[in-house]
């Protein structure tokens, strides 16, 4: 027995796999939004899906996201251009604050799992 496969087969199965990948892109990146946490909704807006071939990327452009995804353990807070920090409400302005850390709010991790789970 043999099986023979028309040449355009591959071409029909790339058109096929990249549609599947666009769908798969744009569930995850709505999973992520719907899981991430909203101060501003920043972050929420930046999750997008992008296919480019048969590569499918689920991203944000947002410099912070591994803060929210991971968290962070505690740290100092040191100014960078300034000699002291000062916020709205603070009695003075101070050399450096002890910051505790934020515990994590993954969003892109779940929803990878959630979309695996669902396949």
């Amino acid at each position: 027995m043999s099986i023979r496969l028309d040449p355009s087969a591959d071409a029909h199965l790339d058109v096929e796999l990249h549609r599947v990948m666009v769908h798969l892109g744009q569930d995850m990146a709505a999973a992520a939004q719907g899981l991430a946490r909203v101060n501003t909704g920043r972050l929420k807006q930046s999750i997008l899906s992008e296919v480019d071939g048969l590569t499918m990327r689920v991203s944000t452009d947002v410099d912070y996201w591994r803060y929210v995804e991971y968290g962070t353990g505690p740290h100092i807070i040191r100014p960078k251009t300034a000699k002291a920090l000062y916020w709205e409400g603070a009695d003075h302005p101070v050399a450096q604050v002890n910051h505790p850390g934020t515990p994590a709010f993954p969003f892109l991790r779940p929803a990878l799992l959630q979309q695996w789970a669902l396949r």
